[in-house]
This record gives C-alpha cells, sequence and structure tokens, in this order.
C-alpha cells in the first residue's frame, strides 16, 4: 500500500493517509478542519495525479512541487530530510513560500498518459529483446527472438497510430500537436510524449518549460 505523507506549516501538524479514495477524503477533511487551503505535492511519477485531482475536486489551491525543487529548497534551508515525515514538512514549508500553482488536471491527458506508458513498455520489451538475442548463435532462438521483436514493433506502431488519432479528435491538443511537430528534429512520438506528459506548455515561459523538461 502506498501511503501519504502530511505536514502543515508553519505549525508542525502530522498526518499520514492511504493515496486512496478513502484515504484522500480522511486527508481533505482533516486538511478543512485546519483551515488550510493550499496545499503542497511533490511529483512522484504519476502517484501524485489522483489525490491532486481529489484535493481540486474538493476547493482545494494545490502546487506540484518538482523534486528538484524541494532538494534545492531543502539546501536554501540548511536542511536534508531524512525520512518521510521531515520531507512532507520541507514541501510544505516550500509550497507555502511558493507563488506556483497547479492547475486542475486534464481527464484527456491522463488517460492519454496511461496508453503512452502502455507504448512505452512494449518499446521497453523490444529493446530487452534485442538484448537478450546478443547472447545466442542458434539460429532457431534468434528467429523466435526476431519474431517476437517483428510482434512488438507492429503492435507499438499501431499503438502510436491509434494514440495519435485519439488525440487529434481534440482541436487543442491537434494544434499543439502540430505545433510541436513542425519543429526541425521532432518526430511525432516525442511529439506526443510533450503534448500529453506536459501540460504546462503554453501557460509557463521557456525558461520554466527548459527546467521542467
Amino acid at each position: 500500500k502506498i501511503w501519504l505523507d502530511v505536514a502543515t506549516y508553519p505549525v508542525s501538524d502530522k498526518q499520514k493517509v492511504p493515496n486512496n479514495a478513502d484515504g484522500w477524503q480522511t486527508l481533505a477533511d482533516w486538511l478543512e478542519r485546519q483551515g488550510i487551503g493550499r496545499v503542497g505535492i511533490e511529483a512522484s511519477g504519476g502517484y501524485e495525479r489522483d489525490v491532486i485531482a481529489y484535493l481540486h475536486q474538493r476547493g482545494f489551491e494545490v502546487v506540484l512541487l518538482q523534486p528538484r525543487q524541494v532538494r534545492a529548497f531543502g539546501l536554501y534551508k540548511l536542511r536534508r530530510a531524512k525520512n518521510d515525515q521531515l520531507g512532507a514538512a520541507l514541501i510544505a514549508e516550500c509550497a507555502a513560500r511558493s507563488d506556483a500553482r497547479c492547475h486542475a488536471p486534464d481527464s484527456r491527458l491522463i488517460a492519454f498518459g496511461e496508453w503512452l506508458l502502455f507504448i512505452e513498455q512494449i518499446e521497453a520489451d523490444i529493446a530487452c529483446l534485442k538484448t537478450r538475442r546478443e547472447r545466442f548463435t542458434d539460429r532457431r532462438i534468434l528467429e523466435e527472438i526476431d519474431r517476437s521483436i517483428g510482434e512488438l514493433k507492429s503492435r507499438c506502431k499501431a499503438q502510436l497510430a491509434l494514440l495519435q488519432a485519439a488525440v487529434r479528435e481534440h482541436d487543442d491538443l491537434a494544434r499543439k500537436l502540430d505545433l510541436i511537430e513542425s519543429i526541425d528534429g521532432i518526430g511525432i512520438r516525442t511529439a506526443l510524449t510533450l503534448v500529453i506528459l506536459m501540460p504546462e506548455l503554453g501557460r509557463v515561459d521557456r525558461e520554466e518549460i527548459a527546467a521542467l523538461t
């Protein structure tokens, strides 16, 4: 089970809840009782998306912090988090002093993100098979591996085409996709990744986008 460690600032009250629907409700109720309206959450590979969406629905202002931001703030404060609770306290103070905020998650991008992850996993399987292939000389085994690689490549290509078509059904995402793909050296695979995983494009300046990338 994945847990959320929570701390408040400037009064350091602590809470720990599971990262699921029951835990989010418990967290939101607790925050409301504390009179807290602004919440900072550190990005953690997608595990934060659902709780952010729930907190937005409950009317909280959410600040999404990148791990490097939290680390830099910790160095500035001459503090190094030694456990999850200390890390939560650092995130709370960082969010309180930050002027950034997180837009409500786009449900379309959440779904597309899962689809993109599936494609990435297929690509990882292909890379794994190519590495495995280097260990063999038997023609029968090599042919079997090559057949599996070919099947996965076909599946990956088909899924990528379907994902692109699904994204293009939305005019705003299609315009963004075309704009990114028009840049020299960027193909549709990279363009899709940027559109889906970086919703900040078009909202923040180029220095912030470069740092985020």
